[in-house]
């Protein structure tokens, strides 16, 4: 039985509100995925000021993280309604919600915060909403993330099989992630460092821009090899996975210390694109890759991809829509399939990838405007997933 099910997810850039609509259903061992249509719907420009401001180090109040988790439940049910209108009807809306921080120590996560309330989304669509999703993973020892494992892990084993060798999904946001699907399934997931986190602070600090658009002002620079090498000397890229990060290691104040004011803009971003592309290929490298597959918004920096080309040799570098799955939206279908997991008993962790003691189901559940009916539990593991072609306009 097929079910159509929407993701809403907003990444560690806070660009604005990822909203996609997939249609899920299984087959044995094996599930598909249609994607149905997609969107982002950007975040009011104070609200998203004020999602920045409220980021570690600075502090916040409970008045402030009420505010910000109220009005992120707005705008999360305003897409919501959005991706209804755009692409048509669903059974269930499953949110990742807003990243605000992300509570490592001594390489353990010891708690998550997504904001982003539930309820208004229910409220505005009359649909039950699954949401808080990294929470109980973090609670059985794992770190919450990258949650990408969950479908990279399903989608890629077939190519893994076919080369002979492991095939990474690559996650360009404001952290970069990577997923490595082993012929035999075995997999490993982590977060490799900053994507565009430092780029867009980096940008918006000397051209006043939220970004590098194209990556034009790093294609104009000259990387600054000093400085990059005080930059791979952040003890995070040496900690053995599982491992996570975000914006609370990689904020504003990090740039700060690095002490060197006086670099041009340019030769900044130059540095800071090869930091990122150095860290990525770097651990790609380490685990044999033989294929790449690339989603994200640092997908769209051409500077980005010239940069982690030459530094992958003899490994096929993709994007993620050369094997169907709209590279823009990837974390939003990723979302939609794990609320698909949540509402059929099915686990939705992958225990190699986080570090969690064991498979977990994931997440919370908010009823819509009817009773709450879960279907009978699928019995069984699932082992693949197949992306099928879905609209055109995807």
């Amino acid at each position: 039985m097929t079910m159509r099910v929407m993701g809403l997810i907003s990444g560690t850039s806070i660009d604005g509100i990822d909203v996609a609509v997939a249609e899920l259903s299984r087959h044995r061992e094996e599930i598909r995925l249609t994607p149905l249509g997609a969107l982002e719907v950007a975040y009011p420009e104070d609200l998203r000021s004020a999602l920045l401001a409220a980021l570690p180090p600075a502090p916040a109040s409970a008045e402030l993280l009420t505010r910000l988790d109220t009005r992120v439940g707005q705008a999360f049910a305003e897409a919501a309604r959005q991706g209804l209108d755009h692409a048509g009807p669903a059974a269930l809306v499953a949110s990742l919600g807003q990243t605000i921080y992300h509570w490592v120590e001594d390489g353990r996560a010891l708690g998550t915060l997504q904001l982003g309330q539930p309820a208004w989304i229910a409220e505005r669509t009359g649909l039950p909403v699954v949401s808080d999703l990294r929470a109980r993973d973090v609670a059985a020892g794992g770190h919450g993330a990258p949650l990408a494992s969950t479908l990279d892990r399903l989608w890629l084993r077939s190519l893994a099989e076919s080369d002979g060798r492991p095939a990474v999904a690559l996650n360009i946001g404001g952290i970069a992630n990577i997923t490595v699907v082993h012929p035999d399934g075995t997999t490993i997931a982590y977060d490799t460092g900053p994507g565009n986190a430092l780029l867009d602070l980096a940008a918006r600090r000397t051209t006043g821009q939220p970004s590098d658009l194209d990556g034009a002002l790093a294609a104009r620079g000259t990387v600054r090899e000093d400085l990059l090498a005080r930059l791979l000397a952040e003890p995070y890229y040496a900690a053995e996975p599982p491992k996570s990060t975000g914006k609370e290691l990689f904020h504003a104040g990090y740039l700060d210390d690095l002490g060197d004011p006086g670099t041009e803009p340019a030769d900044l971003l130059a540095t800071l694109t090869a930091l990122t592309a150095h860290t990525i290929a770097d651990a790609c490298l380490k685990h044999g890759a033989g294929t790449v597959v690339a989603s994200g918004g640092g997908v769209e920096n051409p500077a980005l991809m010239r940069a982690l080309d030459a530094r992958l040799p003899g490994v096929r570098l993709l994007t993620s829509d050369e094997l169907g799955l709209p590279r823009a939206s990837k974390e939003a279908y990723l979302t939609a399939l794990l609320g698909w997991l949540t509402w059929h008993g099915l686990p939705a962790n992958v225990p190699g990838a986080t570090g969690a003691r064991g498979p977990r189901l994931l997440g919370s559940i908010t009823p819509g405007d009817g009773p709450l009916t879960l279907p009978r539990p699928h019995a069984g593991p699932v082992t693949r997933l197949r992306v099928d072609r879905g609209s055109p306009e995807e």
